[in-house]
């Protein structure tokens, strides 16, 4: 059976809490990525910023300079690296989301599950 940690992306960009809006936004787009977690210094996610949020802050003016765990999204769903895709799928649709952080058994995070990577396994684009 397929589970998490065999399509979980390792390498995951992560920022701290007191980052600015515009620092996110320029990783986002330097990084080439979807998302941001956000993590404590225990390596813990307390949030994620995603273009989704970038978008929604810029067209609310929000001031660039305002750190981003005051617009990043809280309560993030997570799941663990020894779950199946199916509980995956399940997470992903029930909170209508495209980036699930993977922690390990101490709530540590160590990979994230995006629907662009599942994709790219479903369609063989990541040979």
């Amino acid at each position: 059976m397929l589970m998490v940690k065999h399509i979980m992306i390792e390498d995951v960009v992560t920022a701290k809490p007191n980052i600015t809006v515009k620092d996110a936004v320029r990783t986002l787009q330097e990084k080439h990525v979807g998302s941001i977690v956000i993590t404590d210094n225990n390596e813990k996610c307390v949030g994620i910023f995603t273009e989704r949020d970038a978008i929604r802050i810029i067209a609310s003016d929000v001031p660039l300079e305002t750190p981003i765990e005051q617009v990043m999204t809280k309560n993030v769903a997570t799941i663990g690296e020894e779950a199946s895709l199916e509980e995956a799928k399940r997470l992903i649709i029930s909170h209508g989301i495209r980036h699930l952080p993977v922690v390990d058994n101490k709530g540590k995070l160590i990979g994230l599950l995006s629907v662009r990577k599942l994709l790219d396994e479903l369609f063989g684009l990541n040979k």
